[in-house]
């Protein structure tokens, strides 16, 4: 079942431009909106699920007045040098905005459980209820542009690409370190082989953990705990890892560019795929292919 995010809002004073640019993914969907504003506007909004806001462009002199409570306190902020809040689910917020002319902002929706199926660990919920209200951080902002990138994109690139953006940021917002190994049910030999055949076979186009765990017979959860036991990756890196698997055989083969190779394995682009192949075996794709026998 596709994830659609669940949001209450009272508004006014706001004028959308353009149409709304909306990109959905494995229990993620980001949507990016370009507003005008009345010289005031505000108003109350509340979701079911937890999301990520982040201010990607304003126009006007004005600051922000949040309040988290009906006729609570208000803090005035500076999106402008804060641009980024993350707001648990069920969480209340009321804003007055004066003197904001234009804003660009993206919002990031996800699914708890489904982000835990996918990384095979468990969100922290003290985190998840905790909110992180207006502040700015540089590698999160680059992430952030990056995936409303994608969202206006005419021409999307690879599901995977949009993503891998949009789970990164969701991870270094809630701190997923790694964590300590725990033992874990293994999958038997036959469900093992049944996966990866599937990974194999399907590795260039974005697959669903619904589909595998359907696959054998086990619940999402079960499933994706049960695959990085037995394999020691989670489902999503082997995946990548059959990608990359792909791609060398590609290149072996000599016969397309490093950039016709990157988009036959299912990769943005030449770029991220010398990334992503760097960080797996410690050398770029064209000192790899040098380093091969004739």
């Amino acid at each position: 079942m596709t994830f659609q995010p669940r949001m209450q809002n009272r508004i006014e004073g706001f004028s959308v431009v353009g149409d709304l640019n909306r990109r959905q993914w494995n229990g993620i969907v980001a949507d990016v909106w370009d507003v005008e504003c009345a010289p005031y506007a505000g108003g109350y909004y509340v979701g079911q699920d937890p999301r990520l806001f982040v201010l990607l462009d304003k126009r006007g002199p004005g600051q922000s007045r949040i309040r988290v409570a009906p006729g609570g306190s208000e803090t005035v902020e500076d999106w402008g040098h804060r641009p980024i809040a993350y707001i648990p689910a069920n969480f209340e917020l009321w804003a007055d905005l004066a003197d904001h002319r234009f804003m660009r902002h993206l919002d990031l929706h996800f699914d708890a459980q489904t982000i835990s199926r996918r990384l095979a660990e468990d969100l922290d919920p003290g985190r998840l209820a905790t909110p992180q209200l207006f502040f700015s951080d540089n590698r999160l902002l680059a992430l952030a542009q990056l995936i409303a990138a994608e969202c206006t994109n005419p021409q999307p690139l690879h599901d995977l690409y949009g993503d891998g953006l949009a789970l990164a940021l969701i991870i270094d917002v809630m701190k997923l370190a790694k964590a300590p190994s725990r033992k874990r049910s293994r999958l038997a030999g036959w469900q093992l082989r049944r996966a990866t055949d599937f990974i194999e076979e399907n590795c260039l186009r974005n697959i669903r953990l619904e589909e595998l765990a359907a696959l054998i017979g086990l619940s999402q959860s079960h499933f994706s705990h049960a695959f990085k036991a037995s394999t020691g990756v989670a489902p999503h890196q082997w995946q990548m890892n059959a990608r990359l698997r792909h791609a060398k055989q590609l290149i072996l083969k000599g016969e397309h560019s490093l950039t016709e190779i990157a988009a036959e394995a299912g990769f943005a682009d030449q770029a991220h795929f010398t990334r992503v192949f760097r960080k797996n075996f410690g050398t770029t794709p064209a000192h790899w292919q040098k380093t091969q026998p004739a």
